[in-house]
């Protein structure tokens, strides 16, 4: 997302008032528009007045709570959630998944973190919502966006969604490193609860299913330390 401020605005719904100001300030100052409710009735009216892009919720509110707020906004539209509460249960979690939140955060937080989970959740729906019409080349080995197709060689190569979506990610920036949490952004469904390490399975799959040796990889690049990157020439 180039710009921000040109799209519709951040649903905060929080009724502690100095939470708001705080998750407010943060997310404007990386251009964001932001409108705030107290309350859950409050929240509808403004999520159906102004059409977010991106809500941040409380679960904990008055007149109606996050979790009917959060079923409300699902059966009218597919804007990402983010849940916010001071409750770390487990079952409120799964909860908050099942209705199809796409991430879930505990207070207290860090503002600079919620800010990077809010851009990192756009930057996801965003791509799936943009087909790109380039093929991505690497010697042998070529990705079509719009097919969603992998070949090598000629061949199809048969990969999961998982699999693709890894593949995609790092294809389309070649020597970039991305760390796991950044991989595993590109992997997360809404309701599903993923750990960092899934994604090392998922590149050893790939390597296999794309000739890249795992014991001498020259394609998917192991970055000690940090994660994986795509080899920037064949």
């Amino acid at each position: 997302m180039d710009n921000p401020a040109e799209v519709g605005p951040i649903l905060i719904v929080e009724d502690d008032k100095n939470i708001a100001s705080l998750v407010e300030t943060y997310l404007e100052r990386e251009g964001f528009k932001t409108v705030t409710a107290y309350d859950g009735e409050k929240a509808l009216e403004l999520a159906r007045r102004h059409q977010p892009i991106f809500v941040v919720l409380d679960l904990m509110l008055p007149k109606l709570d996050g979790w009917s707020v959060c079923r409300e906004l699902r059966s009218a539209s597919d804007v990402p959630i983010l849940m916010l509460t001071a409750r770390g249960e487990e079952v409120d979690r799964l909860l908050g998944f099942a209705l199809a939140a796409d991430d879930y955060v505990v207070k207290p937080f860090s503002p600079q973190e919620l800010v990077g989970r809010v851009k990192a959740i756009l930057r996801r729906t965003q791509s799936r919502s943009e087909p790109s019409s380039r093929l991505l080349v690497h010697g042998k080995l070529i990705l079509d966006p719009d097919k969603q197709q992998v070949t090598l060689d000629g061949r199809s190569v048969s990969l999961t969604p998982s699999e693709y979506r890894l593949l995609h990610a790092l294809m389309i920036s070649p020597g970039r490193v991305f760390t796991r949490r950044q991989l595993l952004d590109h992997l997360q469904e809404r309701g599903q609860v993923v750990i960092e390490r899934v994604i090392d399975v998922h590149i050893g799959k790939l390597r296999q299913k794309i000739g890249d040796d795992s014991s001498s990889p020259r394609i998917i690049l192991t970055v000690r330390g940090s994660g994986y990157r795509f080899a920037e020439r064949p």
